[in-house]
């Protein structure tokens, strides 16, 4: 199985792109894990945030193939545990769908298509970050559910 992670725009941080890079490369050990990347909205600001999300699900539909196990990050998804989540991934990739894919909307959130869409959705935390941040945040828990998953040293209960 492979996953992939669709986010829309470039990190400008390079510090945050680092850090998601290497955690990139430490996934890739267990599972091939791949980030795509959607350009943002050309004249986002002119749009109304309606509209924003109808052209950002234009483009996320177009990153989507039948089949697909799509996972929406989302702030009203389910909120789980690392150890939950690792649990959560195990039987995911036992049930084997072709590609899993977790998706990280734009600064509004997905349009109702996209909801329609997905399998899943999951929130990360009730508290609200960056899209850049969440990029880290998410690839480093994908990191920890494999460790968790091979029983090695890197999470702690």
């Amino acid at each position: 199985m492979k996953t992939i992670f669709i986010v829309i725009g470039k990190t400008t941080d390079k510090h945050i792109d680092t850090l998601t890079q290497e955690y990139l490369k430490r996934i890739n050990h267990y599972m091939p894990f791949e980030i795509q990347v959607i350009p943002e909205l050309r004249n986002a600001k002119s749009l109304s945030q309606d509209v924003q999300k109808e052209q950002e699900a234009e483009l996320l539909k177009k990153n989507l193939q039948p089949g697909d196990y799509a996972v929406l990050l989302d702030e009203h998804g389910k909120e789980r545990r690392s150890i939950d989540f690792a649990s959560w991934m195990q039987k995911r990739i036992a049930s084997s769908p072709r590609r899993m894919v977790f998706v990280v909307g734009g600064p509004y959130g997905f349009a109702p298509q996209i909801h329609k869409l997905a399998q899943e959705e999951i929130s990360l935390s009730q508290m609200t970050f960056s899209h850049q941040m969440i990029r880290l945040l998410f690839v480093e828990q994908v990191y920890r559910a494999m460790t968790i998953l091979n029983g090695e040293p890197y999470h702690h209960e």
